[in-house]
């Protein structure tokens, strides 16, 4: 669609050409960007997710240079990882033939991204205190690229005073802290302390590498909104639409990854905050009003994923409501419209809608494209096997002159797609002089 929205034609191109300048080797026919990675493996448990970390990696073109601690040949072998990245694994600092070339200063410099992933309390302890016995932490003090740790182990060991405050040191010198997520562990117990999900952990790394002033909403400001919200009965019942906020996240930081500076209003969720964007977290759909019009005049993009309840209760009981009756009611009100307060500001953001129907979906959102005055919906169908709870989704996309189908895929390869779109739609409704650079991170499947 080459038309604005005044219907008149629009002299900008909505091709976008690809960068080059992170790494010498140009896919020209996938346009895609090659990314070196360091991944840095550790004497860690989670350790046996390496190999599908790496093929994850890899799907996105990423180089992957392996490079394992004594510890974590206990846990996986340089066979299996030499075979799924096609590069010799790296583990002895002390290698007489390959430091001949000063090897770890070549792989250093070699790096777009230096990932250790699975990173346990002492790796992250060793960092911090600039000791490199080892040819990994030898590598992360001599590179100038981003450096991202993906934590995991014990949750007591996490939540330990002395890994969080080496966590915050690390953060205050730039390096990104990826996760832990939350569960059962190994050991038997729950807690955080989990390795992120690979997938999670390469769409986020992939991100780090494009890095600010190379993607296509370089200077830009997105906001966001993500997850449910909550709206309270008493202080121990609400009412909630379903939400995990995982396509909302991956939204925020595939915008990021394109040089965006995102605002993520996030509901409650169990997910850790993306690095590199400002997170607000919100309950109630009145607080995500509030924050979001805090922060959405001068954004230039609004992207309204999150599941907002349309109805709260008129008074919310201070107490526990006891069950007596047989019977019982609520009288509700209905919550402010987040999206269609957006999209009716005198000069609003280009402005993206979700909308989740289990019924009549591409009419439904077609409709409430119209009525909001949106400038895109993305729409899908839900359910117990869709769209709820999962790491995958399948999305049509509308605007007011088109369409655009996206199969079942990831949502974090969905949400790349997605963001590529909306940066397309959003130069050639504004009429934009300046042609934005596209920076694509492929997916071979």
């Amino acid at each position: 669609d080459t038309t604005n929205q005044s219907g008149r034609d629009n002299p900008f191109q909505l091709e976008m050409p690809v960068i080059v300048g992170l790494s010498s080797r140009i896919d020209c026919e996938n346009e895609a960007l090659t990314v070196n990675i360091v991944l840095g493996i550790t004497g860690g448990i989670a350790a046996y997710k390496a190999p599908d970390l790496v093929r994850r990696l890899r799907e996105r073109d990423a180089e992957v240079q392996i490079v394992m601690t004594a510890s974590a040949e206990e846990f996986v072998t340089a066979t299996a990882l030499q075979a799924v990245s096609g590069r010799p694994v790296r583990s002895n600092l002390w290698d007489k033939e390959a430091e001949a070339a000063m090897s770890h200063i070549e792989l250093a410099r070699w790096a777009d991204v230096v990932l250790v992933a699975p990173a346990t309390a002492e790796v992250m302890a060793r960092i911090v205190s600039g000791a490199a016995p080892d040819l990994l932490t030898t590598i992360c003090l001599a590179t100038e690229a981003p450096i991202a740790l993906a934590p995991a182990m014990n949750h007591v060991m996490w939540n330990n005073p002395a890994t969080q405050s080496n966590r915050e040191l690390l953060e205050q010198r730039g390096i990104h802290i990826l996760g832990p997520d939350t569960g059962s562990q190994a050991c038997g117990e729950t807690g955080a302390g989990r390795m992120l999900d690979p997938d999670v952990i390469a769409a986020t790394v992939c991100g780090l590498s494009v890095g600010k002033g190379d993607g296509s909403l370089q200077g830009r400001t997105v906001v966001i909104t993500a997850g449910p919200t909550r709206e309270p009965i008493d202080p121990v019942r609400y009412i909630t639409n379903r939400s995990s906020g995982k396509m909302g996240y991956a939204i925020a930081r595939a915008a990021a990854a394109q040089g965006a500076d995102v605002i993520l209003v996030s509901g409650p969720v169990s997910l850790q905050p993306p690095p590199g964007m400002q997170v607000f977290q919100v309950n109630t759909a009145q607080e995500m009003f509030e924050v979001t019009h805090e922060h959405v005049r001068g954004a230039d993009i609004f992207v309204a994923a999150a599941a907002v309840a349309d109805y709260r209760p008129t008074e919310i009981k201070p107490q526990k409501i006891k069950k007596r009756d047989e019977r019982m009611s609520l009288e509700l009100v209905r919550c402010p419209d987040i999206l269609a307060s957006v999209a009716a500001l005198d000069n609003p953001p280009f402005t993206v809608g979700f909308a989740a129907e289990t019924e009549n979906v591409e009419a439904y959102a077609r409709a409430k494209l119209e009525t909001k005055n949106l400038d895109m919906i993305a729409a899908n169908r839900v359910g117990d096997d869709q769209g709820f709870d999962t790491d995958d989704n399948a999305v049509t996309v509308l605007w007011p002159n088109g369409r655009q189908e996206f199969t079942r895929t990831a949502k974090t390869d969905l949400a790349r797609s997605l963001v590529d779109l909306i940066a397309k739609h959003f130069y050639a409704t504004t009429g934009s002089n300046t042609e934005p650079r596209l920076t694509v991170i492929s997916n071979l499947d």
